[in-house]
């Protein structure tokens, strides 16, 4: 169920709460009128979710710079729904989101994706089309073997920290595109950086930065299903660095610092 909830979300402290009220009220359920307890809690999530969106939409609107979900640190491979895709869930309605996750992602038939959303299963057949076409180049073709993804994450480390702009542009494709989340917290690009030049020009600059105070390589590990790192920067807070790879080449840099986001890490 958290599982839904976040990927639903996007926030980890608000699929939290999501779960709460869900814990609520399964406690005050009659159990003897529930004959199917999963199906009960997944629609009870699903349609906890559907309402929460419309407030995140709400704050988002408001949102200093990109907004990128929450980061969750998912060591174990296979990983479904990655951060790539995540983001293009963001340009579906609360319904065509819930329709796709539900079918396409956990596997459920159109009837009970009817029954949890209180649509007809026609209508979530083109809910979850309308989705999928949207999201399709949100999945990765060929997901990054494991050890080759650590391998370049902390070579791009290495690289990004140490300011050798010949080795970091070597794994960087030339259409590359970075997002900094600091959500008007800490400093962070307000749009986002893309192509080769403006990505190396900004790492220099960073570079100079991390040599003279400092940034402190956490773990290197999965971060929303992609290749990724903690770091500890200068202020002492945690950041994370997640890495969009194809093809052997980095092709999306995500880095979120907003410390609301990162609460969960510590």
């Amino acid at each position: 169920m958290l599982r839904v909830a976040y990927r639903m979300l996007g926030s980890v402290s608000d699929a939290e709460d999501v779960m709460q009220e869900a814990f609520i009220r399964w406690m005050r359920a009659d159990r003897a009128l529930v004959l199917e307890p999963e199906a009960f809690l997944r629609r009870t999530v699903t349609r906890l979710c559907l309402d929460q969106l419309k407030s995140a939409q709400h704050r988002r609107e408001t949102y200093v710079g990109p907004w990128l979900p929450e980061p969750v640190v998912e060591d174990e491979e296979g990983e479904d729904v990655t951060l790539p895709l995540m983001l293009a869930l963001e340009r579906l309605s609360p319904l065509e989101r819930a329709a796709f996750l539900l079918h396409d992602v956990f596997g459920l038939g159109f009837e009970e994706v009817a029954a949890t959303i209180a649509r007809d299963a026609a209508a979530c057949r083109q809910l979850a089309a309308r989705g999928r076409a949207h999201v399709r180049a949100g999945r990765p073709r060929y997901a990054v073997e494991k050890q080759r993804g650590q391998e370049i994450a902390q070579a791009f480390f290495a690289a990004s920290r140490s300011g050798d702009m010949t080795a970091l542009g070597a794994m960087l494709a030339a259409d590359v595109s970075l997002q900094s989340d600091g959500g008007g917290k800490r400093a962070a690009a307000v749009t986002a950086v893309t192509g080769l030049r403006q990505v190396l020009r900004l790492h220099k600059g960073l570079a100079v930065l991390f040599r003279k105070y400092g940034s402190q390589l956490v773990r290197t590990t999965t971060i929303n299903g992609v290749p990724g790192f903690i770091t500890r920067e200068a202020d002492g807070e945690l950041q994370t660095t997640a890495l969009d790879i194809k093809d052997g080449r980095i092709v999306a840099i995500y880095i979120v610092r907003n410390p609301d986001k990162l609460r969960h890490l510590h």
